[in-house]
């Protein structure tokens, strides 16, 4: 029985079909882990617009461990992306690259903000669900010790 290569193709392409849905469930659909913060400096109920502990080498071992267990998944291990979904290790990038200390910092203020907002709130755009929120699950301490471990995995400007 002789085939065709444009059969072998199709086949491939058919079954490489079927495993698609499996693969993209697997990849997300996670329950988050709880996060253990208790080592930190407790922040209080009111969210911070900026990192507190920017450089606190506690919440970067914090960080690390919050983001293997709930992130690294989609993100990529050691936040190195596999193009799924967005590269965090360039989340600050343009602000690094700011001559003037005024719009630098202004720079990271926003960039924080806009990570403690994606995180508690998710990503869904025309109804689909590209981030779940994380609002109830993580407290700002884990989110702020999460993005501190993502400042030392920096890409260079």
């Amino acid at each position: 029985m002789k085939f065709k290569a444009s059969h072998i193709c199709a086949c491939l392409m058919a079954g490489f079909a079927a495993l698609a849905p499996s693969y993209t469930l697997a990849h997300g659909d996670v329950t988050p882990q709880a996060v253990d913060t208790r080592s930190l400096p407790p922040l209080g109920e009111e969210m911070r617009s900026e990192n507190p502990y920017r450089g606190l080498a506690e919440a970067i071992k914090v960080g690390v461990s919050a983001y293997t267990q709930n992130c690294a998944r989609c993100h990529g291990i050691e936040a190195v992306s596999g193009g799924m979904s967005p590269d965090l290790r360039e989340l600050d990038e343009e602000c690094l690259g700011q001559k003037d200390e005024a719009k630098k910092t202004a720079c990271f203020k926003e960039v924080d903000t806009y990570f403690m907002t994606t995180t508690l709130n998710g990503r869904v755009r025309n109804g689909a669900v590209y981030m779940p929120p994380y609002k109830g699950v993580f407290n700002q301490e884990a989110i702020w010790a999460m993005k501190a471990y993502l400042e030392t995995r920096r890409t260079a400007p």
